[in-house]
């Protein structure tokens, strides 16, 4: 073995084993979690197999089913809001040549990069000085404003590698400005749109810092009240939850995965 094939073959192992503790160090926790929420006991210690925690999720946690169905819809209405503007915002700085067209592009990006305590902070100010009274509302213009940058930057990125030509096309075949941006511009970048609308999703409900900030009484996300919880201990309550959400989260996304494929092969 000459020492090229030598260094090869080590860097291969050495590869492979970064992979093997990446997926350990991203699985492991979700697998302890699930393992423990069919545990009979409260603590660590495993007793018998039992769904008991379950059966107090499904039917002796009213406020957390609140909570749950607080981030549902705020987490529905901030995303559609969010890749609706941050959609048309990305077209519009696109397709349009305009005064102050980078300066607004940067100042776009800049809820990506703030610390998640400082929009907190400087949103609750806003909303107290306007005299707006603490609660969904206020939780979904907070989270519709964080995501919107991330919307922006996908679907800008799906843009710049769009044919415009088609475009040309489509006006020489008689489509006015608004057919040519509904049936040939949103076809072209709806996987983009789809992409962005599951990630704002996905940010929404794990907030919990700008939540934390913007919150009001009776407006509690899922977070918020998880983390109520575990002030007093970690209940096995959370483990069945955590269990629920992943089983979810992996429905919606090997439902979404295929047609993500097939929209992206057909554009």
């Amino acid at each position: 073995m000459n020492y090229h094939s030598y260094s090869k073959k080590k860097r291969a192992s050495f590869s492979d084993t970064m992979l093997v503790l990446t997926i350990l160090f991203l699985f492991v926790p979700l697998f302890v979690v699930t393992f423990f929420s069919f545990n009979s006991a409260k603590g660590m210690q495993w007793e018998h197999a039992s769904l008991i925690w379950y059966k107090t999720l499904i039917f002796d946690s009213p406020s957390l089913w609140l909570a749950f169905k607080n981030s549902i819809i705020i987490a529905l209405t901030s995303s559609i809001t969010a890749t609706v503007l941050g959609s048309l915002a990305a077209i519009g700085i696109t397709w349009y040549r305009f005064k102050g067209r980078s300066y607004i592009t940067t100042i776009s990006y800049l809820p990506m990069v703030l610390p998640e305590v400082i929009i907190g902070i400087s949103m609750l100010i806003f909303f107290s000085s306007v005299k707006i009274k603490l609660g969904m509302f206020t939780i979904f213009v907070a989270h519709a404003t964080f995501n919107l940058p991330f919307v922006f930057m996908m679907v800008q990125a799906r843009l710049d590698e769009f044919d415009y030509s088609t475009i040309e096309a489509a006006r020489d075949l008689g489509a006015n400005e608004r057919q040519a941006l509904m049936k040939v511009v949103v076809p072209a970048i709806m996987p983009a749109i789809l992409s962005s609308f599951l990630m704002c999703t996905t940010m929404s409900l794990e907030d919990f810092v700008i939540t934390f900030f913007v919150s009001g009484p009776g407006s509690g996300t899922l977070p918020l009240y998880v983390y109520s919880m575990i002030r007093y201990g970690v209940s096995p309550v959370i483990n069945a939850l955590s269990f629920v959400m992943i089983l979810g989260t992996m429905l919606i996304a090997f439902t979404f995965r295929r047609f993500l494929k097939t929209a992206a092969a057909s554009t």
